[in-house]
């Protein structure tokens, strides 16, 4: 767990990096080509139902007992990793197209969506640290079902960018 913490601090900095792209990215598309967040809305919904069928189809892999380096674990990893994450820059695109400029455009909101982010990504990475190994038999043992949910709960986002 304590080697890991610098791991979970890079991925919740990684991912407000991100974030802050998207945010860049988003304010620049919604004032100067505002008909595109049409276009993205369905790409990304597109993706995420893609990414239910991924989760769906998803079968037990064989996994060998292995040790991390302290370089996969470290920090600027980490930070590195959030970048190829599709999810997280789907994710993050989703989040400032959807649910933050529709209602504020302003400098406050965005420091305030950041800072949130940044709490609920590094709580979030510590639980995956935490639990992560005491539930792996439980998670092996019902992943058919536990798959099938979080496929729904994926087309539930997806539709949910049209509702």
């Amino acid at each position: 767990m304590k080697k890991s913490l610098p791991f979970c601090a890079g991925v919740a900095t990684g991912f407000s990096l991100v974030l802050i792209c998207c945010m860049l990215c988003n304010l620049f598309l919604y004032r100067y080509i505002p008909k595109i967040v049409g276009v993205m809305t369905v790409f990304g919904a597109v993706y995420i139902l893609y990414l239910a069928w991924i989760v769906w189809r998803d079968k037990p892999k064989k996994t060998k007992n292995r040790r991390y380096s302290l370089d996969t674990l470290a920090f600027s990893t980490a930070i590195m990793l959030q970048f190829v994450n599709p999810k997280g820059l789907l994710f993050g695109m989703t989040l400032i197209t959807s649910f933050v400029f529709p209602y504020d455009q302003s400098m406050r909101v965005f420091l305030l969506v950041l800072g949130f982010n940044w709490i609920v990504v590094a709580f979030s990475c510590g639980c995956w640290v935490l639990f992560g190994s005491v539930f792996h038999s439980f998670f092996e043992k019902y992943r058919r079902i536990l798959n099938g949910f979080m496929a729904l709960l994926l087309v539930y986002c997806a539709a949910s960018l049209f509702i």
